[in-house]
This record gives C-alpha cells, sequence and structure tokens, in this order.
C-alpha cells in the first residue's frame, strides 16, 4: 500500500479545525509494531471469575469527612505478557465522579503484586450509601494499549464497612462487559469517487462521565493502517445528555485500491472544557475488526453506494486516546 499516495487524503471541510496532513517519509511501516491486539482481548481469561483477588482496606475520617482507601495487594493474577507474568497497576474511582482518580504504581512482572498506597476521597458520610468504589486493575504495556485484567465494584460500604475502624476486605477480581452504551453510524462507500462516508446518527444509553450523571459526549472517528492513525475527524459536542442525537457525515477520501487495508476506530469521548477529555467507550470497524464490526465493513462493500447503518455496543478503551489537537 503506498501511503504516500497524494489522493490517500482526509476530504477538505470549510472549519477552523482542519487537519494537518499525514507526514511523508515515514519509511517503510512495520505493521508487527503497530498492530493493535483485539480491543475485546483475551475472553477466555476474562469471562466469569480467574482473574485474582484484590486486598484492600476502607476507613472513614468523620473529622474530615474522607473515605481512606488503603491498595493492599492483589493475588493470582492472569498472565497477561508472554513471558508468563504481568506488569499490574490499579486505577480507582469513587463513582458516580470520575474527575478524581487515583492509580498506584505499576509493579514489573509479578502476579501477586503488593501495592500498599493510601488515596483520599472527600466524601460527606451521608453520600456514602450512593457512592460505589471501582477499582479497575490493568497490565501496564509500553509499546501498546494497558490491558484491563479486570475490576471490583463495592456499593454497599454501611453494610460491609465498619465505619469509622478500619475493614479489611478481600473480593474477587471480575471482568464483566461494563455497559458503555451503543453508538448507531451508517457507512458507505463510492468506488468511483473513491468517498468513504461515516455518518454519526445517535448514541443511547452513555455510561454518565460527570458528577451530574450526564455526559458532554462527541465522537471521534480514526482513519487506521495497520494500527497507525492516518487522519481523524470529530463531531459536535452534545451537552449534558447520555442520549445524543448528531446526524452528522465525515468523509475520507480512500482509493478503492486501499479500501481492505483500512478500518475505522471510533471512540465516543465526554467533552470537559477544564481537564481533559475522557473516553466513554470505542467501537470499530474494517476487514480485522470483530464480529459486528468486521460484518458491518463487508456489508458496505457488498451494497455500494448504499448507506448501511447499525448500533454497535461500546467496548471500554483500555490504551491512550489523545484528544485531537486544537
Amino acid at each position: 500500500m503506498n501511503l504516500s499516495n497524494p489522493d490517500f487524503n482526509v476530504a477538505q471541510f470549510q472549519r477552523q479545525d482542519s487537519l494537518t496532513g499525514m507526514g511523508l517519509g515515514l519509511g517503510r511501516l512495520k505493521p508487527e509494531l503497530y498492530k493493535q491486539r483485539s480491543l475485546e482481548g483475551d475472553e477466555g481469561s476474562r469471562r466469569g471469575g480467574g482473574c485474582g483477588r484484590l486486598h484492600f482496606i476502607l476507613k472513614f475520617d468523620c473529622d474530615l469527612e474522607q473515605l481512606i482507601v488503603k491498595i493492599h495487594k492483589a493475588e493470582d493474577l492472569p498472565a497477561k505478557d508472554f513471558s508468563g507474568t504481568s506488569d499490574p497497576y490499579v486505577k480507582i474511582y469513587l463513582l458516580p465522579d470520575r474527575m478524581t482518580k487515583h492509580q498506584t504504581k505499576v509493579h514489573r512482572k509479578t502476579l501477586n503484586p503488593v501495592f500498599d498506597e493510601v488515596f483520599l476521597f472527600p466524601v460527606a458520610y451521608s453520600e456514602l450509601p450512593t457512592r460505589k468504589l471501582h477499582f479497575s486493575v490493568y497490565d501496564f504495556d509500553r509499546f501498546s494499549r494497558h490491558d484491563i485484567i479486570g475490576q471490583v465494584v463495592v456499593d454497599n460500604f454501611l453494610d460491609l464497612a465498619d465505619f469509622p475502624r478500619e475493614t479489611k476486605l478481600c473480593r474477587d477480581i471480575q471482568y464483566d462487559n461494563v455497559d458503555l452504551g451503543d453508538l448507531m453510524f451508517s457507512l458507505c462507500y463510492l468506488p468511483t469517487a473513491g468517498r468513504l462516508t461515516i455518518t454519526m446518527i445517535k448514541a443511547r444509553n452513555l455510561k454518565a462521565m460527570d458528577i451530574t450523571g450526564a455526559s458532554d459526549p462527541y465522537v471521534k472517528v480514526s482513519l487506521m493502517c495497520d494500527g497507525r492513525r492516518l487522519k481523524k475527524r470529530k463531531t459536535s459536542t452534545k451537552r449534558n445528555t447520555l442520549n445524543p442525537i448528531y446526524n452528522e457525515a465525515i468523509v475520507f477520501d480512500v482509493p478503492p485500491e486501499n479500501i481492505e487495508q483500512i478500518s475505522l476506530l471510533i471512540a465516543v469521548m465526554d467533552y470537559d472544557r477544564v481537564g481533559h477529555n475522557e473516553v466513554i467507550g470505542v467501537c470499530r470497524v474494517g476487514n480485522d475488526a470483530d464480529n459486528l464490526g468486521r460484518n458491518h465493513w463487508s456489508e458496505m462493500l457488498t451494497y455500494p453506494r448504499k448507506p448501511v447503518a447499525h448500533w454497535h455496543p461500546l467496548v471500554e478503551a483500555t490504551y491512550e486516546l489523545s484528544p485531537p489537537p486544537p
């Protein structure tokens, strides 16, 4: 595939945030260095149990009104690396607030990491019944996305813990498919014009990312080749909703000889005016996608010039998806 083909560019839009063209002279790409692993990962090791256990301690400081969480250790984690080990770390939220996130250090090459790290969450005691403590255990990968090992959710503080005294807890780490919502979009390819059109229609039941119980979602579409992002576009942002309606078209110029090597990585993002934009969930379509993503792409190619629409469930993005430059 000749990436320096001058026809292989994003269709130009009349807007201020036009994209910078892909730099040339990249040399020969080595797909094995950039190829992404499946977004859904190794399902065999994720379904149900078999993900190890997490030990942690809870305490509540009534004077300072803060929940004290000590992540002690994890045991019997599944091996995610070829060496038979993992490089685990833990992220922790006090839901529904996702603005405050804590993270442990990464422990290299171990399935039984001892963290012994303490994190503080300011919260009134009266609010505890409405809060959930969410632990996500990840395997760090220096060159690719960080693979999620599993999660622990604690939502009945007052029944479990003997506040204000310390309470030691141990929970099985589970991998459950978290419901992040669904995205509907259509694909249409015009071979004669070499034009790929993605129409973002709407989303439903998105995960709430703000403490208000809503989100400010927009959709970012990345044109991918062998795991490398070539171009990206985004929709407008819809405020304070979990069921946004877009009806916005995004167009890429893709010659027929290149269409088989291309895929689309689609991320639903939560806009944050002050902090960083967060990924709500992602899906992928293309010949190398899984199940629905591959079938949708195949249907588009089978029926050229005809928009083909489907709902796609969003999955967790466990690799870094930086927001587009301003």
